[in-house]
């Protein structure tokens, strides 16, 4: 099942045209790597699929079943609710544990039932391995550990989409790849994972689908053999 189809979609940084005539889809289950050089176009790519960052001049742009092209702001959240968003720096809530985060989470997204809630909680973090985690606060936990429950948080609305901006860019090596695994198991269960990455290494040892961001074009370069120089400067 098609969850995310790009047709000459043509995607804009205010007045600067970042990349054009992008070809881009998405099945359910898929893991999908966006590599390319800073600046190349990656995070405002990911950006238009929930929303943050508006199409302009494009043929045809779905997500998860919506129009991207006609849809209106106040349909944004429910779309946005359908997906989990992963950033490089976490965007924890830094005044509350991490039992607190992920209720702040479920209680906005309107999870009334606190006994639902807390089945949820304990799932995602089991998930993630983190469960003896649950009443630290984000300063008390290491980079990968505070990914881990970003990701975590991530999970909780049972998301069709996970986009992940760059994931593993703050932590090292052993670490990242942790993450990624994580997220290719998450994959096998159905939810497409979408992640924007420099670490060619990773792209060998996890396979999935890869897309590059060069010169203003979107390529499928899956099939090709890729070198650290296509994704630095």
């Amino acid at each position: 099942m098609s969850l995310i189809n790009y047709r000459q979609a043509n995607v804009y940084q205010e007045d600067y045209h970042v990349l054009e005539n992008v070809d881009f889809h998405v099945d359910e289950g898929e893991f999908v790597y966006i590599i390319g050089k800073v600046g190349a176009g990656k995070s405002s790519l990911l950006k238009t699929l929930y929303c943050e960052l508006d199409l302009e001049d494009t043929e045809e742009a779905e997500v998860l079943g919506r129009d991207l092209k006609s849809i209106r702001r106040k349909e944004v959240p429910s779309l946005r609710k359908e997906m989990g968003i992963i950033f490089q720096d976490f965007q924890l809530l830094h005044d509350r544990t991490v039992h607190r985060n992920m209720q702040f989470v479920l209680s906005a997204t309107g999870w009334k039932d606190k006994s639902a809630r807390e089945k949820r909680i304990d799932e995602v973090l089991e998930l993630v391995g983190m469960s003896d985690k649950k009443e630290k606060m984000p300063h008390e936990l290491s980079g990968g550990e505070q990914q881990r429950i970003a990701i975590a948080r991530a999970l909780l609305n049972h998301p069709k989409i996970i986009i992940a901006d760059e994931p593993t860019g703050n932590l090292d090596p052993d670490t990242a790849r942790n993450i990624v695994s994580i997220l290719r198991d998450i994959s096998k269960t159905g939810t497409a994972v979408v992640m924007s990455t420099h670490n060619i290494a990773l792209l060998q040892e996890f396979p999935g689908t890869v897309y590059r961001c060069h010169n203003g074009k979107l390529t499928d370069v899956t099939n090709e053999k890729l070198k650290e120089e296509d994704v630095e400067e």
